[in-house]
């Protein structure tokens, strides 16, 4: 098995942790015609490859690199995604793809065949029978276990999908980090930049723990997807802020009550932060997230073995 991604700090970083073998290339740097080289350049890097290792299948998330080259090296690639209104990556992706699979609450329809699964894609590593969260992780942060405490995750707002997005305003950031420190420790995990006011909360442990803290954490906070869904699976409650949303987090509101989603709308960050404080006073706030936290796992599939199985069979 061959892995290849971006050139990314926390990519790299945590490969390094796991000891896993990566071929990076290609440096995110801001802009539609920045995004536009760096696509061509992937593209050609990934073809080599393919070239020299011959591989027998191809998989990704998104699947923007291995589409195209899948077919003109007649390598089978596919494609697992569930990100709708990733319109430019889906686009350059699902025509050129073996098999496209997302989950069953992908919101969009698909012009092409494709297979839907009960479940999503953070269940691929967080399910329990994957993962189990290391209580160590609340003495290296130096919280209690009977003590709150808050993670929020700030995103870059550099990937092709996001243009045009800017997320929650400096001002509401600071407005939640304070009114959050009032009920509970609050750590900070952000791609970008964070000002020096904020930097104290920046969450100190490397990349590779922020599971652990997820699931003793009291509420997930912020501007990603993936990392509400992740809260949602683990047993914490999650708020997720972005104007479009995901078919996975609406889902995981309406049928289990585990994320709350909001807009990117002013009003709506502010109702965002009150959120959080309701749910920071709550009594026994995990014990209930651990009921509907089951719910969820007995209905969905364990997402690897229908990777392994998808990827086993023939096309």
């Amino acid at each position: 098995m061959k892995m290849t991604g971006r050139d990314k700090d926390i990519l790299i970083e945590l490969a390094e942790q796991h000891g896993l073998e990566l071929e990076t290339f290609g440096q995110f740097k801001p802009g539609l015609i920045n995004l536009a080289l760096e696509l061509i350049y992937r593209w050609w890097r990934l073809f080599k490859i393919t070239r020299k290792w011959k591989p027998d299948k191809m998989m990704a998330i998104a699947g923007t690199y291995i589409s195209l080259v899948g077919l003109i090296t007649r390598t089978p690639a596919h494609v697992f995604y569930d990100t709708e209104h990733a319109m430019l990556s889906n686009l350059l992706a699902y025509p050129f793809a073996s098999g496209i699979h997302v989950p069953e609450c992908y919101n969009k329809p698909i012009r092409r065949s494709h297979y839907r699964y009960a479940g999503y894609h953070e269940l691929a590593y967080l399910h329990p029978d994957y993962f189990s969260p290391d209580p160590s992780v609340l003495d290296e942060l130096g919280v209690s276990p009977d003590e709150k405490f808050v993670v929020i995750r700030f995103v870059g707002w550099g990937a092709a999908h996001d243009v045009g997005h800017k997320g929650i305003l400096l001002e509401m950031k600071r407005r939640a980090v304070s009114k959050f420190n009032q009920f509970a420790c609050v750590f900070i995990t952000s791609e970008a930049p964070l000002p020096p006011d904020l930097q104290p909360h920046r969450f100190p442990l490397p990349s590779s723990r922020i599971h652990d803290a997820l699931a003793f954490a009291t509420l997930l906070y912020g501007e990603s997807a993936t990392m509400a869904s992740e809260a949602a699976i683990l047993g914490t409650p999650a708020i997720y802020i972005d104007d479009i949303g995901r078919g996975y987090t609406d889902e995981q509101e309406r049928k289990y009550g585990l994320v709350f989603n909001y807009t990117e709308a002013l009003d709506d960050q502010k109702l965002s932060i009150e959120k959080g404080i309701e749910i920071l006073n709550t009594k026994d706030v995990k014990k209930l997230w651990e009921e509907k936290r089951r719910k969820l796992l007995s209905e969905t599939i364990d997402t690897t073995k229908y990777i392994v199985k998808q990827m086993g069979g023939n096309d």
